[in-house]
C-alpha cells in the first residue's frame, strides 16, 4: 500500500531522482545537501514563528490591550494557512514547488514587518493573517520537496535533520519570545524573521532547481473562497460566542447557520470542480481519512499548550517570561528527538501504526499529568509534562505524514501533503477558538483576566479540553490500517 519510492516527474538538477543507498546520501555534505540546508532554514522561519509569540502575549496585551481577543492572534493566522495551503497544493503539483516556496517566504516576510509595526490589536490581528498566508506555502512546500527527492527509508533519517530544526527554534523560539518581552520590545520577535526569511529565499533560489513541465491549469478560486468564507464564519461564531454576542441569540444562530450552507456549497462545488482546491477522493482512502484526523487533532493539542502555557505559568505563580518559554520548550524539544528515531526504531520495523499508537500512549500520559497538577502550578512539572507530550507527538506527527505522503506518487503527492497540513491548520484553528471560548466563560464566571485564580482555572479547563481532544485523535489512530514501509503501493 506504501511504495517504498515513486518516480519523479519533476527533479533537482543534482540528480536527486537517483539516490544512493550510503549515509552519505541523506547529510548535508552529500549531492543534496545543499537542498536539505535549504529546506532546513525554511522551516526554522515557521518553527521559530510558532514558538516565539507565546510567550509574550502578557507583555502585548498590556501594550495593546485586548485580553479576550488575543487567541484571534493564533486563530486568524492559522485559518489564513490553512484554507491557502490547499491553494498552493494544487498549484505545486503544476508550476512546481520552487515559485510557491519563494512566494510563501515573500509574503511571510511582507507579514512580519507589517506585524512589527502594528498600532492596535486588531491591526496585529490582520497582519498576522498575511503571515499565516505565506506560512500555508513555506511548510507544506518543505515538506513536499523531501517527500520528492528521498526514499522513504531515507525520510526517516531526513526527518532527524529536519526535527533539529524544530529542536533549536523550541529553545530559541521561547527563549528570545522570552527576552524579548523582559525587555519590553515584544515588536522584535516579528523584526527577527525578516534576516531568516532573507536567508531563507537565497538559499531555495541557489540550491533548488526543478524541472517541470508545464500545463493548462485551473485554480478552484470559488472552492478557496467558499471555504475561506465557512471556516471564518465557523471561528467568528466559537470565539465570539458568549462575548460579543449570547450563544442562543439571532446573530450566533445565524453565523453559524450561514458557515453551515457555505461549507455544504463548498463541498458541491469541489464534486464539479475540473481541478478542486481539496479533492473528495482525499477522504475516500482509509490511510489518508484517518492520517488527516490524526493531523486535526494534532493542531488542536499543539494550539491548545502553546497558546495557554506560558501564560498560565506567568499569572499563576509568577514566573519571568523567559522561564515559561524554556517549560514550553520542552514539547518542541521532545518532539524532534521522537520524529528523529521514530523511522529507525519504530515505523521501519514495526510499521506506522503501531508508532502512532505508541506515540499517543505518551501524549496522553502528558497530558493527563497536566491536567491532574493544574491547580499547583510548578515549572517543573509543566516541563516534564510538556516534554513527554512532545515525545509523543512526534511518533504520531511525522510518522503519520510520512505514511499519507509514500502512499501516492509525484503528481499527487502535493495535494496529499497539503490536505494534511490544512487539516492540522483546521485543527488549530477551530481548536484555539473552541480553548479560547472555554477559557473566556471560565474567566467571566471566576472574576475576569486580572485574578490570578480565574487564570488557573481557565488554564485548568483548557487543559481538559486538550485531553478530550487527544482522546477523539486516539481514535483515529486505532482506525488507522497496518501499513508498513516496506509494503508496495
Amino acid at each position: 500500500m506504501v511504495a517504498a519510492r515513486d518516480d519523479l516527474a519533476m527533479t533537482v538538477t543534482a540528480s536527486p531522482s537517483t539516490p544512493t543507498s550510503t549515509s552519505e546520501a541523506v547529510g548535508l555534505r552529500s549531492e543534496r545537501g545543499p537542498v536539505l540546508l535549504a529546506l532546513m532554514v525554511s522551516t526554522g522561519v515557521i518553527a521559530v514563528d510558532a514558538t516565539i509569540l507565546a510567550t509574550a502575549v502578557p507583555s502585548i496585551v498590556r501594550e495593546l490591550g485586548g485580553f479576550s481577543a488575543f487567541p484571534w492572534l493564533f486563530s486568524v493566522y492559522l485559518l489564513a494557512q490553512a484554507v491557502s495551503v490547499p491553494v498552493y497544493a494544487k498549484l505545486a503539483d503544476t508550476v512546481g514547488r520552487k515559485p510557491l516556496m519563494l512566494f510563501g517566504i515573500a509574503l511571510f516576510l511582507l507579514g512580519s514587518v507589517l506585524c512589527g509595526f502594528a498600532w492596535s490589536m486588531p491591526a496585529l490581528i490582520a497582519f498576522r493573517a498575511v503571515q499565516g498566508l505565506g506560512a500555508g506555502a513555506v511548510q507544506p512546500m518543505a515538506i513536499t520537496i523531501a517527500g520528492d527527492i528521498y526514499t522513504v527509508a531515507e525520510r526517516a533519517r531526513v526527518q532527524g535533520y529536519i526535527a533539529s530544526v524544530w529542536g533549536a527554534s523550541s529553545v530559541v523560539g521561547p527563549a528570545l519570545g522570552g527576552l524579548f518581552a523582559q525587555l519590553h520590545l515584544w515588536r522584535w520577535i516579528f523584526f527577527v524573521n525578516v534576516p531568516l526569511c532573507l536567508l531563507a529565499g537565497a538559499l531555495i533560489w541557489r540550491n533548488f532547481q526543478e524541472r517541470v513541465e508545464r500545463r493548462e491549469h485551473r485554480v478552484d478560486y470559488t472552492g478557496a473562497a467558499l471555504l475561506t468564507s465557512a471556516m471564518t464564519l465557523l471561528i467568528l461564531g466559537v470565539l465570539e460566542g458568549g462575548q460579543a454576542w449570547a450563544w442562543s441569540s439571532p446573530t450566533s444562530i445565524a453565523v453559524f447557520a450561514v458557515g453551515a450552507v457555505l461549507f455544504v456549497a463548498f463541498v458541491l462545488v469541489e464534486r464539479r470542480a475540473a481541478e478542486p482546491v481539496l479533492p473528495l477522493w482525499v477522504l475516500s482512502r482509509r490511510l489518508l481519512r484517518t492520517t488527516g484526523l490524526l493531523a486535526l487533532g494534532v493542531g488542536a493539542v499543539i494550539i491548545g499548550l502553546t497558546s495557554y502555557v506560558p501564560t498560565y505559568l506567568q499569572v499563576s505563580i509568577g514566573s519571568p517570561p523567559l522561564v515559561a518559554g524554556l517549560a514550553l520548550a520542552a514539547l518542541t524539544l521532545g518532539w524532534p528527538i521522537a520524529a528523529t528515531f521514530s523511522g529507525r526504531l519504530f515505523y521501519m520495523r514495526y510499521g506506522f501504526r503501531t508508532t502512532v499508537l505508541i506515540g499517543m500512549g505518551l501524549l496522553l500520559l502528558g497530558i493527563a499529568l497536566l491536567v491532574v497538577r493544574a491547580q499547583t502550578p510548578q515549572v517543573a512539572v509543566v516541563a516534564v509534562s510538556c516534554f513527554v507530550m512532545g515525545l509523543g507527538l512526534g511518533l504520531v506527527a511525522s510518522p503519520s505524514l510520512i505514511a499519507a505522503q509514500a502512499s501516492v506518487g509525484w503528481e499527487e503527492r502535493g495535494v496529499v501533503t497539503g490536505a494534511n497540513m490544512f487539516a492540522r491548520s483546521i485543527g488549530s484553528a477551530v481548536g484555539v477558538a473552541v480553548f479560547g471560548a472555554v477559557a473566556n466563560a471560565v474567566l467571566d464566571a471566576s472574576g475576569g483576566p486580572n485574578q490570578a485564580s480565574a487564570v488557573v482555572d481557565a488554564a485548568a479547563a483548557v487543559f481538559v479540553a486538550v485531553l478530550v481532544a487527544a482522546l477523539l485523535t486516539a481514535a483515529a489512530a486505532f482506525a488507522m490500517p497496518r501499513v508498513h514501509a516496506s509494503e508496495p503501493a
